[in-house]
């Protein structure tokens, strides 16, 4: 299958990563290499090549020494997405899309979403001494641009705001000044897809995306006690076997008590959707859920919860087709949870890394949907970071893994094991909040905390020590 970019997907031209879509007679991987960056490039050995033969990384614990390995790759016609958007959003279950190699279409639209979703990160006001603390740092109306992702074809259409829970402590920012509530913090957000991305896409999208566990560590060490802590509960629905976690149910249904929202999570989400269902009802609709860590549970709930309430279905016997795509995310459910899902028709696809812990919590859940693994030691550019729970869980870093997943093992058992820079992402983004990157690629740690730490976005978008 050809990694050749296409003329029929434009995915977001933001600041998280440069857009792929380059002259097929330019560099390889990455598209576009900076002075910081080229080093490392050198030290791997990599030479420029047209995009129809990538550069393979074998598996390396040193980068410097790392041997580099061409294939060629077997020319394929070019996939346009309006034909193959019902298979991406998992009509069979992914079937081939995640195997040797990765389906690159597939690729960019996986990455795509999951940017939408880190999204909700980099709008986050977490300054304790600003009076909106805890709120989103942009309108509706400028939300996209200023994130740099204007070009991206989606419309705010509403803000997503669940109530506190006292059982995750950090997990809630309380700004030190009046003025912002007490009881709530902003989560995520409704967006649905412009005319013009609307016929690229081949449908009206709407999409849902969850804020997940912040960029604290002790977020993180709140959310492990947090699945001890909480057993399981009904979820609203007829059946009283289907049960998931309370505390994941708390922040879906517990009804707010602050200014200009006073309904539940749930409850704003089934009308937005409701609402945006009917003003498209002409025309072919899709509902795309995303979201990393906790913020993959409330996905997961929020998916099924429309598909349960029949939110999805058309007055003409239509059904809209639901997905979620789940990032570094948590066991939800019990058993006959995961077996209602599967039931409902809910396409849920998990993007995990095997090093992180939180995938794996609850013990005494079951995952549902398919699940891609990506190992976070395949990547030269990171650090083992070995006991780091932390960076393994860091939803940039798994959008830098998605971008050099190779797919599943070929028949000659290749693939787990390789890394392709596929899109040219900015490695850099993987430092943004976390220290990830190995020292060689001078990019300094948590740089988007810290007023950017001299980091600078060239010409081409990408991200570069000043």
């Amino acid at each position: 299958m050809a990694v050749s970019p296409s003329n029929t997907i434009l995915p977001f031209k933001s600041h998280l990563h440069n857009s792929p879509l380059q002259s097929q007679t330019q560099l390889s991987l990455p598209l576009s290499i900076q002075k910081s960056q080229l080093t490392v490039f050198r030290k791997l050995n990599l030479t420029t090549r047209s995009l129809s033969t990538p550069h393979v990384l074998s598996k390396s614990n040193d980068s410097s020494s790392s041997s580099t390995v061409t294939e060629p790759v077997k020319d394929e016609p070019k996939r346009i997405l309006s034909d193959c958007w019902r298979e991406f959003h998992g009509e069979n279950d992914w079937a081939e899309l995640l195997e040797y190699p990765m389906d690159p279409l597939f690729r960019s639209e996986l990455i795509r979403y999951g940017e939408m979703a880190q999204a909700c990160y980099d709008a986050f006001n977490v300054d304790p001494f600003s009076k909106y603390c805890g709120s989103c740092r942009f309108t509706r109306r400028e939300f996209l641009t200023r994130l740099g992702m204007e070009s991206s074809g989606y419309e705010i259409t509403r803000y997503l705001y669940a109530k506190v829970n006292v059982n995750l402590p950090h997990f809630f920012k309380k700004s030190r000044s009046k003025g912002w509530s007490e009881n709530a913090n902003w989560f995520g957000y409704v967006a649905v897809s412009n005319e013009e991305r609307s016929a690229v896409l081949g449908r009206r999208d709407i999409t849902i995306a969850w804020r997940g566990t912040g960029t604290n560590p002790e977020l993180l060490e709140d959310l492990k006690g947090f699945f001890r802590q909480i057993p399981s509960d009904n979820i609203p629905c007829p059946d009283p076997t289907v049960k998931v976690e309370s505390g994941f149910l708390d922040f879906y249904t517990d009804k707010n008590n602050f200014g200009f929202v006073k309904c539940s999570a749930r409850e704003q989400i089934l009308s937005e959707v409701k609402r945006l269902m009917e003003i498209y009802r002409n025309e072919e609709v899709s509902v795309t859920i995303t979201g990393h860590s906790l913020g993959s549970a409330l996905a997961i709930l929020s998916g099924y919860d429309i598909v349960d309430k029949g939110i999805n279905a058309m007055g003409d016997s239509r059904v809209v087709p639901v997905c979620v795509y789940s990032f570094s995310g948590p066991r939800v459910g019990n058993v006959r949870f995961k077996e209602k899902v599967k039931e409902l028709g809910l396409k849920v696809l998990r993007v995990v890394n095997v090093h992180d812990l939180v995938p794996k919590l609850p013990l005494c859940y079951s995952h549902v949907g398919v699940e891609l693994e990506l190992d976070h030691k395949n990547s030269p550019f990171l650090r083992p970071a070995d006991g780091d729970e932390f960076c393994a869980h860091n939803l940039e870093a798994h959008l830098h893994l998605l971008d050099g997943y190779y797919g599943k093992d070929n028949p000659h058992g290749r693939g787990h094991d390789r890394f392709i820079l596929s899109t040219g992402r900015d490695t850099a983004l993987v430092n943004k909040s976390c220290d990830f990157l190995k020292d060689y690629l001078d990019v300094p740690p948590n740089w988007r905390q810290e007023e950017n730490k001299g980091m600078v976005k060239g010409e081409d978008g990408r991200w570069i020590h000043s």
